[in-house]
């Protein structure tokens, strides 16, 4: 798992792993939530994709955006 840079600051995001066709997204309260091109769509997980590298945004893009189109959840 890469450590998300927090660019911003004030982002839950921790962590996240990059797929061919998935993200996994590690929270501070330990949650890993795994979103994937079927159950997020494509062109939204290359969004998240571009937004964990660059270390600001995904929080955000996931809480306006995302919502709970995640495949699963876990720890």
């Amino acid at each position: 798992m890469e450590r998300y840079a927090n660019r911003g600051g004030d982002s839950s995001v921790e962590g996240y792993e990059i797929e061919h066709d998935s993200i996994t997204v590690q929270f501070r309260d330990g949650w890993k939530y795994l979103y994937t091109y079927q159950s997020t769509g494509a062109e939204d997980i290359e969004r998240m994709k571009l937004l964990a590298i660059s270390g600001h945004g995904l929080n955000s893009f996931i809480t306006r955006v995302i919502r709970k189109r995640f495949a699963s959840k876990f720890r």
